[in-house]
Formats: structure tokens, sequence, C-alpha cells
């Protein structure tokens, strides 16, 4: 089908469930369900069931379609039709899919409640994604009931009942006009406020902007907003994409309804004027309409407004073009958004000259114009606060209307321009910079080898040739070693010494003044002594530089082949992870995997709710969800229960933390729970616990204490869990210490302390999403804690690891992963040197972390990461050899599991690991191959683990450190990658650095191209992917029925919430001065983490998340 029928249009409002970031696959189908017509009201990622019930009701729409990969999906389908049902709205359909997720017995259970339909993978086998898509639509394509009775009242907490407006508007729609209600005389004196400009100037940030201000100043007042975009003229379907945008609208006083145009060459719909009387006649105190993009000519909107405002950007072209732009004739306010960008001054010069000359108000004062510069983007902006107050103005002026007094609060001082202006081509800088690198090594490559010719002619022509030849070829001699760079030369003088020094029986080097001495042979079964690292047997003096040049042995610049000359002793790079329940389950789980290592590396998966920021609750879209995909933390003693037993600064533990928007308050859990072992230790050693007990005594006069208990084994410790970090629960050690004392545990604990925190804000906007702040104040933070890092000597943790796991999980494809994840570590390289940082300060606490997979491009991807960071870092950034240093966390590929044959999962993780391993990875996450259908069970990470352990330990080849270097097509490999992402760096650079690039949402588009072009592929069998679409079974290899499922118990989740509450009774006399100081801190710009520290102690992670919404705003979703 093309078009949906003209008597009922098919509207579908679609989105990713709540704390839900894998946006992209919902993303790719409401693109599909607009080519067929539908009209689409796209909310994006992180939507809880009382938004998209609202959007639902208010849109007037025939559908919903969700996809739900975190967890919970059963609590949340059935809130969204209990919802429905008790708000008069049961004929909305349901449709959902979370692929192997959600199990067949849950989808039964979910359309025997009333879900019209969830979607398994097995129906996408055999529907294909237009198919299932074709359904939906098919499905949806119904009449929608002309009248507006609702014999039940609305329960959303909405100041109008929504529904009648949104019929209204539906019927005026269709031209069933018998039911408008006539407009009364003073309600046609509500003010009405047309806002247009040209496609991509920020109308729906300023619209956003505008009634978040409304709202907040006017307690008692009401608003409607009426949206407009344009139908496409060939399928008839519409992308109604403005409340993405969008965060003030869910709000009780706020209502909001998007029209198609229905109609090309428009920038209104022809049913405006009646979507404006019904909110007249349902007395909103405000109407703003919004038009579609138009061209310089359009005007249309003065028709239907008391008030307009034209919005429009500084990239308008030559000044010229300002005389063909119509509104500037008829605005009665112009706003300049995106202000920031470059010529933004110049941009409003020219408005102002233009706007005299068509008003003939040659006299007037530039500041007496209606003209005003914004960044809707920008959290709380001047501009925008200057502009609303105008806008009141004028509406007072034209309209007689005066709404009342405003003020504007008070919030975080944040840099908009995160990159300074001058440093905008940083990419390509660094892309010349490598290239250039590249030309020197192979230039002086030639001119060694000359010389290896020349000096071997000579010694063959000793005694043999007259003495004039012999000059001739010692000036040639001369000349070519004085083109040789002082490197260049020391590098070829110096090879004979390499090469007896990886002879020897030990290889010594140093880390950190400490000496250290390994062998540099193991011996095989048979007796043979195979060296760990072999050097190539080149003579020719040009091969020899160029291999060290480009190559060269792991621990060495360019660090191709590893940053460390060789691998820990007794430390396998293997890493542990773990997340389910409560944190007592998962810290069993952390001990059970741990359990005979001599290294513990606990890698952590948190469940949605806490990735997002936000507390347990007993709401069913937030209870469904806690402890389900990973464990539930919320305040710090939660976080001391979890890495119990583990000694945080033993230089053997490290901990990596899989969280980004609210990573700077996990991370402070975390810094406290270490510090708080470090006063446990001394406690112990100087046999003060009488401190410990006064302290208990004091915070908890009714003894009852907070206790670690895990309810599937209540009472018990895991087996290895010494009980270290439980003894002062519930307690800080500032509580009990002196204030001496526990600074020297705090100091010690800091300058001990290994791992790392995700923290990566840049990769989330791209791929999966899970940012929470708006970007400026995001990167703020992650600046802060860096600049936390600096400041108290924090050497052993990464402040941030740079992700490309997301990224090529959203679907890029190895290049693009590579480089955007480079592309976004260079940028925060940027950024801090921007805050004045020190390269050398902070460059050695980033960390990346990469997704491996089946493509060829994987064998090389650290070696490249490696090599492009390294010559950048020191010939662009000047940088030290420990900065040159990149350092990567490797995981298998998720999207390599499968939900089909699932055993097959752990061949491709086995390849994958080898390809990690021989690359020198620093540490290796192999997935248990049944996380394509469940959370991993004990048995499945035990055998995941034992991937990595036999190859480690029982593979020969890989005893040897370096055993693909030499390989001709991994080096013509590692080239061809190195210039494929130089290339994508200037692709971006071009679009104005990795954040302008995002503001064009040009890496969002990348990925999703490459996940369709990789899922149509699949889908035909053109890529052939075993017991997938080829060497299927006689069952046609069937999706596989988890035989356990993993899931957080009722007991766990309701513990966690009276956990909550009572650390939260605790705690009420001091929480809210805490999150009243960090606010201040804040507004003061200053660290928020060294505050963070603090205010961890007596707050939970949601009242610090909604405290620092106030000051630093909500991230602003796009598509």
């Amino acid at each position: 089908m093309s078009k949906t029928s003209d008597q009922h249009r098919v509207r579908i409002v679609t989105a990713a469930s709540l704390f839900d970031g894998h946006d992209a696959a919902i993303n790719i189908m409401r693109r599909i369900m607009q080519s067929k017509g539908v009209e689409i009201i796209h909310l994006g990622h992180n939507r809880s069931v009382k938004d998209i019930v609202e959007t639902a009701i208010e849109e007037d729409v025939q559908g919903i379609a969700i996809t739900s990969y975190q967890g919970g999906h059963v609590e949340f389908f059935k809130y969204m039709k209990d919802l429905l049902d008790d708000n008069g709205c049961g004929h909305i359909k349901i449709f959902g899919g979370g692929g192997g997720t959600i199990l067949p017995e849950e989808i039964e259970e979910l359309q025997e409640y009333g879900i019209t339909r969830i979607y398994s993978p097995d129906d996408g086998r055999k529907m294909g994604l237009e198919g299932m898509i074709e359904d939906v639509i098919k499905q949806c394509d119904i009449p929608l009931n002309g009248k507006a009775d609702y014999p039940t009242p609305l329960q959303l907490g909405e100041v109008k009942d929504v529904r009648v407006i949104a019929r209204r508007i539906t019927n005026a729609e269709n031209g069933i006009t018998k039911d408008l209600t006539s407009v009364a005389d003073e309600q046609k004196s509500i003010p009405v406020l047309g806002i247009t400009g040209t496609g991509g100037a920020g109308k729906s940030s300023v619209t956003d902007e505008i009634v978040r201000r409304f709202l907040n100043n006017f307690s008692d007042k009401t608003i409607a907003v009426i949206s407009v975009d344009p139908s496409k003229k060939k399928t008839g379907g519409a992308l109604l994409g403005d409340r993405i945008r969008m965060n003030a609208i869910n709000h009780p006083r706020a209502y909001m309804r998007s029209l198609a145009t229905r109609d090309d060459n428009t920038a209104l719909s022809s049913a405006v004027q009646d979507a404006i009387d019904i909110c007249r006649a349902a007395d909103f105190d405000f109407i703003i309409l919004e038009s579609a993009g138009v061209g310089q000519s359009d005007a249309s909107i003065l028709e239907f407004c008391n008030v307009s405002m034209y919005v429009m950007t500084p990239e308008y072209g030559a000044a010229s073009q300002l005389e063909k732009i119509n509104m500037l004739d008829y605005a009665d306010v112009v706003c300049i958004n995106k202000f920031d960008k470059a010529g933004a001054l110049d941009a409003l010069a020219d408005v102002r000259k233009q706007y005299k000359r068509n008003h003939l108000l040659f006299a007037a004062k530039n500041e007496e114009l209606p003209i005003i510069g914004t960044m809707a983007s920008k959290f709380n902006d001047e501009g925008v606060n200057q502009l609303f107050a105008l806008l009141l103005k004028k509406i007072e002026e034209k309209t007689g209307k005066k709404f009342g007094e405003i003020h504007f609060e008070v919030t975080a001082k944040v840099s908009q321009a995160v990159i300074p202006p001058a440093r905008a081509r940083y990419l390509s800088e660094i892309s010349d910079n490598n290239r250039n690198y590249d030309q020197l090594v192979k230039d002086q490559s030639a001119i060694a080898s000359k010389l290896y010719q020349l000096t071997g002619a000579k010694e063959a022509l000793k005694g043999k040739a007259d003495e004039a030849l012999l000059k001739i070829l010692d000036e040639q001699i001369a000349f070519y070693n004085d083109q040789l760079t002082p490197v260049s030369r020391k590098l070829i003088q110096n090879w004979p010494n390499k090469l007896a020094e990886y002879q020897k029986d030990n290889y010594e080097y140093t880390v950190r003044e400490k000496i250290i001495s390994q062998p540099m042979t193991t011996t095989s079964l048979s007796g043979t002594r195979v060296p760990k690292v072999v050097l190539p047997k080149y003579k020719d003096w040009g091969d020899i530089l160029k291999w060290q040049a480009e190559e060269n042995v792991a621990g060495h610049f360019p660090f191709t082949a590893g940053v460390f000359p060789l691998k820990r002793e007794g430390e396998d790079p293997t890493r542990m992870f773990a997340g389910e329940g409560g944190p007592e389950r998962t810290n069993k789980r952390f001990h059970y995997v741990s359990m005979g290592q001599p290294a513990k590396r606990l890698s952590t998966a948190f469940d949605s709710v806490t990735l997002y920021g936000e507390d347990p609750d007993h709401r069913p879209d937030i209870y469904g969800k806690v402890g389900n995909s990973g464990v539930s933390i919320a305040t710090v003693d939660d976080a001391k229960k979890l890495y119990s037993g583990f000694d945080l600064c033993d230089p053997k533990t490290s901990v990596s933390m899989t969280i980004n928007g609210p990573a700077p308050m996990l991370l402070a859990f975390f810094m406290n729970a270490a510090i708080d072992q470090q006063c446990e230790k001394w406690l112990e050693e100087n046999k003060k616990w009488n401190l410990a007990a006064e302290a208990f005594k004091k915070k908890f006069p009714d003894g009852k204490l907070p206790v670690y208990n895990n309810t599937l084994f209540p009472g018990q410790l895991p087996e290895g869990n010494n009980g270290l970090g439980l003894k002062l629960l519930g307690l800080s050690g500032d509580e009990v210490l002196p204030a001496d004392v526990y600074a020297q545990c705090k100091q010690a604990a800091l300058q001990q302390v290994r791992g790392t925190v995700q923290a990566d804000i840049l990769k989330e906007d791209q791929a999966q999403n899970t940012c929470i702040f708006s970007t400026e104040f995001a990167l703020k933070l992650m600046g802060d804690v860096q600049q936390y890092f600096i400041e108290q000597k924090v050497r052993n943790f990464y402040s941030v690891s740079i992700s490309g796991y997301h990224i090529a999980e959203a679907g890029a494809n190895p290049i693009t992963q590579l480089a955007f994840t480079l592309a976004n570590g260079f940028t925060y390289v940027e950024y801090y040197l921007s805050r004045g940082m020190h390269i050398d300060d902070f460059a050695p606490n980033l960390s990346f972390f990469f997704s491996n997979g089946m493509d060829p491009e994987y064998s090389v991807i650290g070696r490249v990461a490696r090599r492009i960071w390294a010559k950048s870092m020191k010939y662009k950034y000047k940088a030290n050899k420990r900065s040159q240093m990149l350092k990567y966390h490797i995981q298998t590929s998720g999207r390599s599991l499968h939900a089909q044959e699932i055993d097959f999962n752990d061949i491709r993780t086995t390849l994958q690991a080898l390809y990690a391993i021989y690359d020198n990875c620093n540490s290796l996450h192999t997935n248990a191959y049944d996380e394509a259908i469940t959370t991993p069970t004990e048995e499945s990470v035990r055998r995941a683990m034992a991937i990595q352990l036999i190859i480690n330990r029982e593979l020969g080849s890989a005893k040897s450190e370096n055993f693909i270097q030499g390989s001709f097509a991994v080096e013509e490999l590692t080239d061809l990658v190195e210039e494929a992402v130089l290339t994508e760096f200037d692709r971006i650079s071009e679009r104005g650095g990795v954040l302008g690039a995002m503001e064009r949402m040009y890496q969002r588009n990348k990925i999703q191209e490459e996940s369709l072009y990789y899922e149509h592929l699949k889908h035909t069998g053109e890529y052939p992917i075993v017991g997938v679409n080829t060497f299927l079974n006689n069952q046609g290899s069937p999706t596989i029925i988890p035989g356990e499922v993993i899931r957080s118990t009722e007991e766990e989740k309701e513990q966690q919430i009276n956990n909550l509450k009572a650390f939260w009774k605790r705690n009420e006399d001091r929480s809210q001065d805490a999150l009243k100081k960090l606010k201040t801190v804040a507004i003061n710009n200053g660290n928020l983490f060294a505050e963070l520290m603090e205010t961890v102690k007596y707050c939970s992670l949601g009242q610090i998340t909604h405290a620092l919404y106030e000051v630093g705003g909500q991230y602003r979703r796009s598509m």
C-alpha cells in the first residue's frame, strides 16, 4: 500500500520505552511507516507510559508502536493498556517488539491482556521489516468515532479534558464541523503567537523554551501549542517531529497538537483556524501556532495570529537574501537562533539594517529593534529570556493581555562553545598531522634504503675500485646521511641493540619507577623455546626504519603492537561482567566469577532505572525495570554492598562501571565506598571500633541498622566475601573518624583505586541514548571529574571510557565505530585543553572501549586506534609517552549474538576473542552465548570466561605476544583502515567537528543507514549467518526459549524501595541542604564532582538527578 485512506488518515505514536535508549530500530521503523502514508508523532527514546498515553490522546491517534529492549516490558505494556482504558481510550491499539528479550509466553500473556501485537524475531524473519510495518498500518487503518463523548473523567491530571479537544480537532481535520463549539467574544481575545521560519532554524526548541518560561512564571495559566509539519506529496505520510524536541509540554497545564499540512507547498494545515477556535473555546490562556519550515516568500501565518515571530539562523547566505524574506516586513519579533554559530554578530547587524530599511526606521537605535539573538539549545539561555520578555510586551501592546510579572531562575554557568571556534578544524589538523608523519616515514625510509645500498656498494668495492669512485660513494653517503633526521639515524643505529635486547632470557622495563623483569620465552610440551616477541629479519635500513616508525615492538612509539612491552604475568585480560537484581545478588555473582582468579576485574551492568539517574519506585513502568538487565543502585550504601568483600584499593582489583548520564553520581558512590573501606581498615588496624559503635548509636538510636541481605540467600555472605565494606554500612567515614584521619584515608583511596567509569556522553547522543542532562552541562560534569582527578592525583582510575561499543551495537560498521570513537576522544582532549588542563595531566586518564565483530577490520581495530592516537598525541599535542599510550577494553559483539541456534554464538565469540587477544587488547569481556535471549546465567558466564582463559592459557600461538605482526595481510589492512578513519575525520571536520556533525545528526543518520544495510543483507541472505539465514536445522532454527530466565524478584524490588525510603528518612535533616549546596556550586561554576563526593553521603541518585535538572537542564531529544 502506498497511501493510507483519505477518510481516516492513520496517525501513530512511535517511541522507545522508559529508560530505553535503543532508539535506532524505532527510528528506522517510523521512517518506513511515513513512506507508507502514515502521520507519525515520534517521541524518541526513554518515554514513560504517561508520556506516551498523554501524547496518543492529545494527538488522537489510532496506534502506538514501541520498542522495549531493557526488561520490565510486561509491566510497561500492561500499564499502558490500563491507562488507555482508564481514560476511555481503549480503542488506541498498542504494538511492540524487543527482539529476543520478550519471551513467547510473555508475548502470549500481553496479547491476551489486550496488547494488539508484540512482534518476535521469528515474526521478523517470516514477515520482514516492511511486512511487520504493513501489518501495523493495516490494523490501525480504522475510522475514529466522530463523537467527542467520554462518559468517564480524564485521569491524567490534566487541567482540561484533552480528549474532547483532540477529537474536535480531528473532526475539523476530517471536514466534520458540526460539533465545533462557537467561540465567545471574550475568548476571541485569547492571544495567538505565530512562530514561523526556515526549516532547521530551531523553531521547536524556541517554542519549547517559551512554553517552559510561560508555565514557570504563570502558575495559574494554561497554554496550547498547535504545531504544523508538511505532508509528503508522494506518499501522504508526515513526520510530526516537534514533540520530540520539547520537554516542557508534558505538563498538566499544557496541550499540544501536531497537524500535517495534508497538502503540498503549504506551511499550514487547512484545519489551523478550526484548531485555534477549538483551543480558544476550551479557554486556554495562550495559544502558540508553529508553522512548518517555510521559504523566503511565505507569510501565511499572519492570517491566524495576533503576534508573529520569525525564527532564522545566521546561515542565510549573502546579506541580499534578507531583502527577499517577506516575514521581515511583518514579524513583530525576529529571533536569530543558533547564535553560537560563526558570523552570528554579522548576521545580527545585517538583519537590523534590513529591518530598518523595511520599516523605514533609519533613526532607530539597534537595541530598540525587536531582533534578538538566541541559543535555544542552551539551558536557560539569556537570549531566550530577553525574547520571552519582548514577546510578552508585544502581546500586551497588540492585544491588551497582560499575564503578570516575570522572573528567571538562576542556573548553572556553562560555556556554550565547548570547542573554541579557533579549534573547530581539530580533526582535519590531526589527519594532516598523521599523513605528514606517514609521508616523512616514507621519505626517510627511501633515504635509508639508498644509504644501505650505497654503504653496501662501498663495502663490496673496497680494495677493488679506484679512489675516485669510492670518493663519489662517500659523498653520496654523506649527502643522504645529512637528509636523515636525528630520530631516523638513532633508530637505525640502535637496531642491533634492540635485536640483542629481545634475544635475552629476560626483558627488563620500568613502570612508574618500578623495574619489571619478565622471561622472554615459553617452552612447549615438545621442548620448543617459543619467543614471546619476534622481531623482523630485515637487513635493509629503509625496511628497518619503516617498521620501527609504523609498527615497532609493543611498549614503543607508535604502539601499533601494544602499549606495554609484555603482558603482565599471572593476570589475564579477563573482565568479570555482572549486573542483576539488587546489589547483594550481583555481589554474589562477582565473587562467583572471580573465585580463584589472581586479578579481580569487575565490570558492572546497571539496570535502566539507574542508567537514567532515577530511583526505584512502585510506578509500574519503573517497578518492572528495577534490577532487570542490570543491578539496581540508588544510594552509596548500595555501592558498598555491591563491591563488598573486594579490596577496592588492591592493585589487583579493577572496577568498570558501564554508565553514562549519571556517571558522576555513580562514580561518587564508588569513590566513597572505596574511602570507607580504607576507614574500616584503619579502625581494624588501630582497634578503634568503639568510634564506629558510638556513631551508629548516634545515627540509629532505634538500633535498626541497614544490612546486607540477599533475598535469595537471607543472612548469608557469598563465598569469598570477607565483609570488607559492610562494617560502616549506613555511615560515612567522616561521621566516625577524626577529620585528619578521614582525610588520610580519603587521599590513600583516591590515589590507589583502579578502574574506569564510562561517562562518554558524546557517543550516547550519537548511538544508544542514555543522555539525561543538556549536552553542555553533561560535558561540564565530565570536565569537573577530570579536574578533580588532577587535583587529587587520581592516576589509576580512568575518568572516561570513550566507547565505540554502543556505536557498533546501534549498527555502525567497524570503520565508522573506530572513526567516531577516536573523534569523540579527540573532542574531549580539545574540551579539556580549552578548560586550561595540561595534556599530560589528563590524557593518561582517558581509556577506550570497542566492540569486536566478525568483519576483517576488527582484526586490526586496536592496532589502528593505538597508532592514530600515538601519532596525534606526540606530534600534534606534544604529549609525553604515557599520554601517547591508548589503552582499550574490548567486548565481543552483541550484534553477533543471535536468538537462533544460540550455541553457535560461542563460536563467534571465540573467534572475536582471538582477534582481541592477538591484537593485544588491555582487557576483554566475552559475551555469554545466551545474552541474545536473557540475562546471562552462571553457567553461560562461566563458559564465556572459559573462552578467553583457554586462548590465553592453552593456545600455543597466543603465547607469542606479537603473533600477527609481520603478516602482509594485517599490515595492509592496518594501512587501509587507518586511512579510512582519517578520511572520516575529514568528513566530520567539514561538518563543524564532532559537535557540529551531531547538530546535523550526521553520526546518528550514518549509524542508522549502516544498521539498515546490515539488516537488509541479513534478511535477503546475501550476508550469510549460520543458523540464522543459512545452515538451518530441520525445524528451521527458530528462536530459542531460555531454560533459565534471570529476572529480579518481587522481594528484591521491594527491598530496594524500602532501603531507599530508609536512606531518605535517616538523612532527611541533611539531604535538602546538601542538594541546595550542590545547586549553588553549579550556579557559581564550581567543581560539581568535588561537591558530589559530599552530596552522595546524604542524597539518593534520583534526588541528585532532579536537583541538577533544575540548574543544568534536561537533555533535548532529536531524531
